[in-house]
């Protein structure tokens, strides 16, 4: 009896022991990657990419968003179909990117192709968010100026560390997926946090203090560019600057004229220009509406946080079950489970839960998780193709011209969305034909099916592009698999931040 006492005291103190070294290693474990990576990349790297993609467009990216609702709505009072439209001119910087990855590629400014435009990006948007914080009338085309100008700090800062990523990959490929890990974690991390804090601060200091509030991000971005380690380089001739320009701009015209290339960036653009967006429609009806939901600013955050979840629950399951199908099978079932999942915004408006005794908070809950989740179920397969796209040479601008064409779509959605709400007279105080507006732009996400043939038949992993287009002898397979690291990145830091445009 006393040895069997013992001998469970021992084993207690097992797995006592055990517990505790697995408690060390869930708390330590981020720790000593980190500084893993540190000690190989370089520190300032590790420090530009969480405060880049984890604080600066993660956390400053959703609490703009919910700011600049509230401010729109609040502050300048303008209608719905108006908010949809001036919002949608804001992403305008998104669109010409390409022209901020060649300028940092080729452009250097005293020597250095990023350290500048890290602290250029960042003062840009520390005065534009003090132009509309500290301004107690300011006009509403000058604050949309301030407001774009900040979009293109947040893109100039973006393509910059973008580049940074693409180069580290090509130079430590072993560490392409850790790398892509730490942009991943850093910004679904900064967008959950953001999101639930915003509707919180909007309550407690109002949309313009939010503004006042986003001068850190962007100071953050300038704090990057003044000890980020990059190697100087002396005597730049900016004669070569009009011929690279031209050579970049040829590379692209001619990639984008083979079909291989412009028939599946056209269906990218036509189905998100024709889903149309009226997120400011439901917004309004959200929180002003007598006969909506009425919810509080606090609310707003922390539903949008869930759906932050969602959205993160779509790309993981997309990477466990759906990477290995063929393009035009996921675009078609996407597509169509994208347009079913809009009905759910149809029974809210409708207040049909409210019949089904399903209380709207909870309601809302469960469609803003499930409409985020088969949005990005949706849209995986969409970069995953134009990371296909892109032939070897120009990966990094090529790249970044197809994503602008998606983000062209987007435009045009918001724009299209503003239209049907103005043309079904859905106001700040009048949302009667809400209803009919939701149930139109569900129709039209069913469209994108009639031109899914633009879409090619290929599986995600044997699809490429022709040998004359890639530019490369496919027996080079070292440098092509540095090269799908440095593009494998660039998807990693875009894929998060398309929630937020």
């Amino acid at each position: 009896m006393v040895e069997e006492e013992q001998s469970l005291e021992k084993g207690g103190s097992v797995h006592v022991v055990k517990g505790e070294s697995h408690f060390r290693n869930v708390v330590w474990g981020p720790v000593r990657w980190l500084k893993m990576l540190s000690s190989e990349l370089h520190w300032s790297f590790v420090f530009g990419v969480v405060s880049l993609y984890g604080i600066n467009q993660g956390l400053g990216g959703s609490l703009g968003r919910v700011a600049t609702e509230y401010y729109m709505k609040d502050v300048q009072k303008v209608q719905p179909s108006e908010s949809q439209a001036l919002t949608a001119i804001t992403k305008i910087p998104w669109i010409i990117k390409p022209l901020w990855g060649i300028l940092t590629d080729i452009l250097p400014i005293f020597g250095f192709h990023r350290r500048p435009y890290f602290i250029l990006a960042g003062v840009l948007g520390v005065v534009s968010m003090m132009f509309i914080s500290f301004h107690s009338n300011l006009h509403l085309y000058l604050a949309l100026l301030w407001m774009t100008i900040s979009s293109a700090a947040m893109a100039i800062a973006d393509v910059t560390i973008d580049a940074c990523t693409a180069y580290n990959s090509i130079k430590h490929p072993s560490l392409a997926s850790d790398m892509q890990s730490l942009c991943s974690l850093s910004s679904s991390i900064g967008a959950l946090l953001g999101f639930f804090m915003s509707g919180i601060l909007v309550h407690l200091v109002g949309s313009k203090g939010v503004f006042g509030l986003l001068t850190f991000p962007f100071a953050l971005v300038s704090v990057v560019g003044v000890v980020f380690s990059e190697p100087h380089v002396p005597g730049f001739s900016y004669k070569q600057v009009n011929q690279k320009f031209t050579d970049a701009g040829k590379a692209m015209w001619r990639t984008m004229k083979c079909s291989d290339v412009w028939r599946p960036s056209l269906y990218m653009y036509l189905s998100l220009a024709v889903s149309l967006n009226i997120h400011e429609g439901l917004f309004y009806w959200f929180t002003d509406s007598k006969d909506g939901p009425l919810f509080a600013q606090e609310t707003v955050g922390f539903i949008l946080s869930i759906g932050s979840i969602g959205s993160i629950l779509g790309a993981t399951l997309y990477q466990l079950v759906l990477k290995d199908h063929p393009f035009r099978n996921l675009c078609l079932w996407t597509q169509l489970l994208f347009a079913l999942s809009g009905m759910l915004d149809l029974i809210l408006v409708l207040r049909l839960n409210l019949k089904f005794g399903l209380p709207d908070y909870l309601f809302i809950v469960v469609d803003e998780i499930v409409s985020q989740m088969i949005g990005r179920l949706k849209w995986m397969p969409l970069l995953v193709l134009t990371s296909k796209l892109c032939p070897h040479g120009i990966e990094g601008t090529f790249f970044a011209l197809l994503m602008s064409i998606d983000n062209a779509g987007l435009m045009t959605s918001s724009w299209l969305g503003g239209v049907l709400l103005h043309v079904l007279k859905v106001t700040r105080t009048e949302f009667g034909n809400l209803w009919l507006a939701v149930l139109i732009r569900n129709v039209m996400r069913l469209s994108p099916l009639f031109v899914l043939f633009l879409v090619p038949k290929g599986d995600q992993h044997t699809f490429k592009l022709p040998d004359e287009i890639m530019g490369e002898d496919s027996e080079e397979e070292e440098g092509d698999d540095e090269k799908e690291g440095s593009r494998n990145l660039e998807l990693a830091s875009l894929v998060q931040s398309v929630d937020r445009r």
